[in-house]
């Protein structure tokens, strides 16, 4: 039987690497994709190191708003069946908003960050992906149900749509299409230098748990979307959050 493949987009560091890791733990050959190709490198040999095999994970260097980068990724694969997608790739991505042209470049590419990278690469993917019991999974945030980052907010919601219709298209192959939906989550590179000392306590105090996230709580709860246990659980949007905002 053929290893088990995972494409983890954004995977060099925060959630992504450690999505990356524990995939990989359990066995999958992982492919991370993102920009930066030198932190990407980093990141897959730590985690070939961590989980003991050599190789365990593999770098792709592609932009995924680019349709033309996507090739990439296919060359990689070599024409592998892809178990599990995880779409992670995304953040907030400011930019002056004082005109009509500035508004219109800043939601572009909030769009493009956090929604078309995540449609690229599953389309690209879709014919590859196992049937049955293959995984698409997509990482949004507590900003879609609650609101408070504007074009981000926005952008992270689309996924929310477009989950449901994907899970209803895929649903008689017997593909899962889930969001996971982190809350505040410390030790990742989404607040840059932004984040103060005041803004973590804050986010801590909203909380029902008094403590922030971190990335291998929402690996978790990606490892388990992406399990045969999760099989009956599709066009979801699970919240990983501490309480922050209750189901609904």
């Amino acid at each position: 039987m053929d290893s088990r493949v995972a494409v983890v987009s954004g995977g060099g560091t925060g959630i992504g690497a450690a999505v990356a890791g524990v995939l990989a733990s359990d066995g999958y050959d992982v492919l991370i994709v993102g920009r930066r190709g030198d932190v990407l490198t980093d990141a897959a040999a730590r985690i070939s190191f961590d989980c003991g095999r050599a190789d365990a994970v593999t770098a792709v260097t592609a932009d995924l708003t680019d349709p033309n980068q996507l090739d990439r990724v296919l060359a990689v694969l070599g024409g592998r069946t892809v178990d599990v997608v995880v779409n992670n790739a995304g953040g907030y991505l400011g930019g002056d908003t004082g005109t009509p042209a500035g508004i219109a470049a800043h939601w572009r590419a909030n769009l493009d960050a956090n929604v078309l990278t995540a449609v690229l690469l599953t389309e690209a993917l879709r014919p590859a992906l196992r049937r049955p019991g293959g995984r698409v999974i997509l990482v949004s945030s507590i900003a879609a149900q609650r609101g408070g980052g504007g074009a981000y907010s926005a952008a992270k919601a689309a996924l929310h749509g477009w989950a449901y219709d994907l899970a209803a298209q895929l649903g008689p192959e017997q593909i899962t299409v889930n969001v996971v939906s982190p809350g505040y989550v410390a030790e990742t590179e989404f607040f840059g230098d932004r984040m103060t000392a005041e803004g973590h306590a804050k986010r801590v105090a909203a909380t029902l748990v008094g403590r922030a996230g971190l990335p291998d709580d929402i690996a978790e709860a990606v490892r388990y979307l992406a399990s045969p246990a999760a099989g009956y659980v599709t066009g979801q949007v699970l919240g990983v959050n501490g309480g922050s905002v209750l189901g609904r």
